[in-house]
This record gives structure tokens, sequence and C-alpha cells, in this order.
């Protein structure tokens, strides 16, 4: 029996851009948009500053990230990982749309943690993002913990943070174990996450890039799709289905 290749999929902002969520680095991106908007999702400023925090809440209020629905990108991969291919799911995204589309919770590694949550900085206690901007809705600009009064932040990895180790250790070992490693709608500039391509092309991997914009590693890709991720994604996928059926 033919050994069924194990497939590794890093997906960025761009996946998530068809379902009303923008994303950073791209023309109409939100750096690009408005530069400031940087400092509300860096960790010195956040915690230091309450005007940094009351308009980081508004931002989240206003996104529409906690209504998104998932889009054909995100299905796509619902699809492959359904097929019975061994598929291993590296995102960027916050959103949690990915398993909202369906995809299991095993497979999928949240690289820069989720906005659906939020933790205290003082205590660490969890809570839920909705319930904290209905706190925002209800007038409150910066909600706090309800346990001990400290600060509220989003559970992803903030600018100034590192990511996780546990979870940079398990997306780097998916890397070297993969055959093959397909970047979707990321542009492979922010590390340590941008290394991963690297990674698996030196264990030998073919190397797949989806995106609407040159990336770093377009020239090592085996393919370089430029299409809608919504089209591209899909029919990549049934193209991957097919050749492995």
């Amino acid at each position: 029996m033919t050994k069924r290749p194990l497939i590794a999929v890093l997906t960025g902002a761009g996946i998530s851009t068809d379902s009303g969520i923008p994303d950073y680095r791209g023309p109409n991106g939100l750096w690009q948009r408005d530069p400031s908007a940087r400092k509300l999702v860096t960790l010195g400023p956040y915690l230091a500053d309450p005007e940094v925090r009351r308009r980081a809440w508004l931002m989240r209020r206003d996104a529409g990230a906690q209504a998104a629905e998932p889009n054909a990108g995100h299905h796509a991969l619902v699809d492959l990982e359904r097929s019975g291919l061994p598929v291993r799911v590296l995102t960027q995204n916050v959103d949690g749309l990915q398993q909202r589309a369906g995809l299991p919770t095993r497979k999928l590694l949240e690289l820069h943690g989720t906005a659906r949550e939020v933790q205290c900085a003082r205590c660490r206690v969890v809570g839920d993002m909705a319930e904290a901007l209905a706190r925002v809705e209800a007038g409150e600009p910066d909600p706090d913990c309800r346990e001990c009064g400290g600060i509220l932040r989003p559970r992803t990895v903030m600018f100034g943070e590192a990511l996780d180790p546990v979870v940079l250790q398990q997306a780097d070992a998916i890397a070297k174990a993969c055959d093959l490693f397909v970047a979707v709608g990321t542009s492979l500039q922010v590390y340590p996450v941008a290394s991963l391509p690297q990674i698996a092309l030196e264990g030998g991997a073919r190397l797949v890039v989806v995106n609407g914009e040159p990336t770093p590693f377009d020239e090592a890709a085996d393919e370089v799709i430029r299409e809608p991720i919504s089209e591209a994604l899909p029919a990549l996928v049934r193209k991957l289905i097919a050749e492995h059926a």
C-alpha cells in the first residue's frame, strides 16, 4: 500500500479576508490603513496606557470578527481532512474560523493563540471574549478582570511577546515530518513562523504557496498560486484528493 503523504498547511490572515476580517500587511491591510493600530496589539503600550486599551476594545468591538463565518477556504481544509489524508493545519490566525468550519481541534495548532478568549494579565484567569465585548457595548470602556480587577487582554500572542515554545516545537516537528507544505494567505515575513517553510524544504518536502502578494519563498516553491484563496484552495484540495484517492 502506498504511503499517504503528510500535508502541513500554514494559514495566515489572507484565508479569512473573504469572511470580512482584514489582513494586516496586504495593500489594503490594517497596518497600511492605520499604522497606529499596531500599538493596540503591542503588549507594552496595551498594559501601560488605558487610552490604548480603550481604543483596542473599540477596535475589537467594531471589527466584526466575533460574527464572522468560515468561507470556502476554511471549508476546503475540512474537506481535505475528511478525505482521510494525514493533515495538520498550523494557523497564524486568532479568529477561530477553522474550528467553526469543522476542523478537529487535534488537527490544528493556533500559533498566535485565540481572540475568542480573554485572560487577566495579573491572575491569569481565562474568560469569554464575547462577554467582555458585551461589557464594552454596555458602556465599560476598559473592562477589568471580575476576579481580581486586573487588566483584561486577548488570549493572543501580542507584539512584544514570544510564541509558546511548546506550540512552536510542535509546529517545527510537523514541518520536519511533512511531505507537502502549503502556505496559504501568509506573507511569510514574521518569524519564527516564517521559518517553517524552510524547515519543510530542508526535510525534503514540496512547497506550494497560495498568496495574493509575493513572498520570500516564491522562488523555492514547487508551485505558486496567485488566484483568490476562496477559489484557489478548494481547487488545490480537489487536486490533492484526486491524486491520492
